[in-house]
């Protein structure tokens, strides 16, 4: 299969493209290349692929291709508040032209990198995919529009589908330490101190980064009439952890002290969530639980030592990444980088990159 990987050279799909490649698949790539700068050895696998913004494809950028794996988005909450007009236009307005596009060239088949923080203050009953999305955050609101939008484009000739994963966690050649989990255990290795807020009993399903490449890949491999115009929540029923009870698992791994400070604001976002669907649907099942994703956290630290401060630092902090390209102006207003926005002012109109590999 011919597949695009969109956002392929970050936290997800550094890993999800090795892996389709051993698979027998022809990958290709493409990535804005926001956080190139943001590597934990070993790096990325190199693969066939185009530094291209999503909001500048094009129907030819897309031909020849059997399928595209929808990943590249301002990737979390406080990447979405950063500015609520960029997350509405990349994650949101630019997923559904791309998902437009792909049906136009004759893609087959649509793999949406959704979240199961769309379903926001779901309360302590486990929801399903059936269960009313109530985003809380830009974040959240743009995967839900997204999924409205990409679903009546499915066609006989064009399946979207929907992967609402569970908070990612795990080690990635482009490692992230503002997960949830990764940060607790970057936080008891350097400072011996985990601090919980907001009284630490909102609730949060959790899934490896590994896994969720390998759901993935089953939702690009499965039959179409599996998975057709089909959302899949992402993870394992018994990996829904209260706040509070993954830092208690995580102390008792690494041997460090828990803080829950007074008066750390409100977040409401709490949901429990059920995955029997793709346990059912694609016998999909993690391999991965949040004790052995803690031993493979620790391992790496151990080996590559990283501070407390620069695990708070551009390298592995996807906002602080956003804002240093910004504060250095390499940016410009519209997220886009500078020199190619001066490059191609001054050249006039270029060919067009094609991204899928020959």
């Amino acid at each position: 299969m011919r597949i695009l990987v969109t956002g392929h050279d970050g936290y997800v799909g550094s890993v999800l493209c090795p892996l389709l490649q051993a698979r027998g698949h022809q990958v290709s790539g493409l990535d804005t290349n926001y956080f190139t700068e943001c590597g934990w050895a070993p790096g990325p696998s190199v693969i066939p692929a185009c530094s291209k913004d999503i909001r500048d494809l094009t129907v030819a950028d897309l031909s020849g291709l059997d399928a595209i794996v929808h990943l590249a988005a301002l990737s979390n909450d406080p990447m979405g508040d950063l500015n609520d007009a960029w997350t509405v236009e990349i994650n949101h307005a630019a997923s559904v032209r791309l998902a437009r596009l792909a049906k136009d060239a004759g893609v087959s088949r649509f793999v949406y990198a959704s979240s199961c923080s769309l379903y926001g203050a779901g309360g302590d009953d486990a929801v399903d995919e059936r269960a009313p999305l109530r985003p809380l955050t830009p974040y959240a609101l743009s995967k839900a529009r997204s999924e409205e939008d990409i679903a009546p484009l499915a066609d006989a000739a064009f399946s979207p589908v929907f992967m609402r994963s569970a908070t990612a966690y795990g080690v990635s050649p482009r490692m992230r330490f503002d997960l949830v989990l990764n940060t607790m255990v970057v936080c008891a290795m350097t400072r011996r101190t985990i601090v919980v807020t907001n009284g630490g009993t909102h609730w949060r399903p959790l899934v490896h980064v590994e896994d969720i490449a390998r759901a993935f890949t089953a939702a690009l491999e499965a039959p179409r009439a599996l998975v057709h115009a089909q959302a899949f929540n992402v993870g394992a029923t018994d990996d829904n952890y209260r706040i509070g009870d993954i830092a208690r698992i995580v102390a008792a791994r690494v041997s460090c002290a828990i803080q829950q400070p007074p008066n750390q604001g409100v977040d409401n976002r709490s949901y429990r969530v059920d995955f029997t669907k793709i346990a059912r649907t694609l016998g999909f099942r993690p391999k991965w639980h949040a004790e052995s994703g803690i031993a493979q956290l620790q391992a790496a630290l151990e080996s590559q030592p990283v501070t407390f401060d620069e695990s708070l630092g551009p390298r592995f902090m996807r906002l602080a990444q956003l804002r240093r390209l910004l504060d250095e102006g390499r940016l410009d207003d519209s997220l886009r980088w500078r020199a190619m926005v001066q490059e191609r002012s001054s050249e006039g109109p270029s060919p067009t990159h094609r991204a899928a590999a020959a």
